[in-house]
């Protein structure tokens, strides 16, 4: 019996199914994607507790923080924590509506996924729209 990776020895304990036999789902980035929300909005509360700082102490720190979030770079950081924010609020409602034991058939968690995906950008956009008149 040749060296086959697939094909446990005896007494070898059961091998885990891999990512490599999955096919890769819209619920799977979801879930994926709200992981990953997750750690981003921890990292970019710590951005608006550098610009209450900012805030509080004024003067040159302030305009220095200030100018960072109008420089273009700012501006995407900041446009990625609105839709960061948006994707996790409404997945989390995603995960809640699941806790009552709904929307868990196959074809409904896709169609919601897809769901969440498309509401957090338009959410995003339109916060971003109305932010931007000010």
């Amino acid at each position: 019996m040749a060296d086959n990776p697939t094909v446990a020895k005896p007494g070898a304990r059961p091998l885990s199914p891999h990512l490599q036999i999955w096919r890769f789902t819209v619920t799977m980035a979801a879930s994926i994607t709200h992981r990953g929300t997750g750690i981003a909005n921890a990292g970019g509360i710590l951005l608006v507790l550098l610009w209450a700082l900012a805030l509080s102490v004024g003067g040159a720190f302030y305009d220095a923080v200030s100018g960072f979030f109008a420089s273009p770079l700012g501006f995407v950081i900041c446009v990625g924590y609105i839709w960061t924010l948006s994707f996790h609020l409404l997945n989390g409602l995603r995960h809640l509506y699941w806790d009552t034991g709904r929307g868990l058939a196959p074809k409904t968690a896709s169609l919601t996924a897809w769901a969440v995906y498309l509401g957090s950008a338009a959410m995003a956009i339109v916060f971003i729209s109305i932010a931007g008149g000010q």
